[in-house]
C-alpha cells in the first residue's frame, strides 16, 4: 500500500504547494486592515508549517517514531501514504487518498473555502454602502470568514495531522475569537442599537440549528 521510496526532503513542493493554497485564500479573502493581514498571517504560518511536514521534514513522525513502529511494525513510516496518520491509526485498508478523513478533509476545506469567498462578498457591498453586512453568510453567523479560515485549518487536520499544526490549531481559533470581538466593539461603535440587535439575532461563530431556512429580512436600520 505504501512506497519504499521516502517522500520528504522535496523542498520545492513545499514552496509550490503552500504559495498555491496561500494565493488561492488571499483570492477569497482579500486583506485589507492590519486585522485582515494578521489573521491571514496566521493561517499562512499554519499552510506553512503543514507543507513543511507533508513533503520537507516529518517531524511529528521522528518524534512518534517508536510508539509508531512499536504499535504498526509492518508500515513504513517514512513513506508519503504513512503521513495520513488518522487513515493508519484507524487501519484503513484503502489508498489514504481516498480514505474516509481524507474526502471528509475536502469537505471541510472546500467549504471553508465558499464560507470566505461568500462572506467576503456580501462585506464588500455592505463596507461600499456603509451599512450593516447581514444577508447570505452573514444571516447565519457574524463572522462567516473566521469560521470559514477553521473550518479549512480542521479540514487539513483531518488529511494530514502534525503536532505543530496541533498546537496551532486552538491558538488561532483563541487569535480569530479575540479578532471577532474586537470587530464587535467597533461595530457597535459604529452602528450603535442596529448592530447590538444583529448581536441578538445572530449567533457569533456557531449558526442555530434551522438557522439556514430562515431568510434574512432588512430592517429600517439599513442593515443588509
Amino acid at each position: 500500500m505504501h512506497d519504499n521510496v521516502p517522500a520528504y526532503g522535496l523542498w520545492s513542493l513545499v514552496i509550490v504547494n503552500s504559495a498555491i493554497f496561500i494565493i488561492f485564500a488571499f483570492s477569497f479573502f482579500h486583506p485589507q486592515t492590519k486585522r485582515d493581514w494578521r489573521s491571514f498571517g496566521a493561517f499562512s504560518a499554519f499552510v506553512v508549517a503543514l507543507f513543511t511536514e507533508m513533503y520537507g521534514f516529518p517531524l511529528t513522525i521522528y518524534l512518534l517514531s517508536g510508539w509508531l513502529q512499536s504499535r504498526y511494525p509492518g508500515i513504513d513510516w517514512l513513506s508519503h501514504d504513512a503521513g495520513h496518520l488518522l487513515e493508519e491509526l484507524f487501519g484503513s485498508r484503502t489508498n489514504p487518498h481516498f480514505g474516509p478523513f481524507h474526502l471528509l478533509s475536502f469537505v471541510f476545506i472546500g467549504g471553508g473555502f465558499l464560507l470566505i469567498s461568500a462572506g467576503w462578498k456580501v462585506l464588500y457591498e455592505a463596507q461600499s454602502r456603509r451599512t450593516l453586512a447581514t444577508t447570505g453568510a452573514y444571516a447565519h453567523v457574524r463572522h462567516p470568514q473566521y469560521v470559514g479560515f477553521v473550518l479549512v485549518m480542521l479540514g487539513f487536520l483531518l488529511q494530514w495531522p502534525t503536532l505543530l499544526t496541533l498546537a496551532m490549531f486552538p491558538i488561532l481559533v483563541f487569535m480569530y475569537v479575540r479578532l471577532a470581538r474586537t470587530e464587535e466593539r467597533e461595530a457597535i461603535a459604529e452602528f450603535g442599537p442596529a448592530y447590538e440587535q444583529y448581536m441578538r439575532e445572530v449567533p457569533a461563530l456557531i449558526p442555530r440549528l434551522g438557522s439556514f431556512t430562515r431568510l434574512s429580512k432588512p430592517n429600517a436600520a439599513g442593515r443588509k
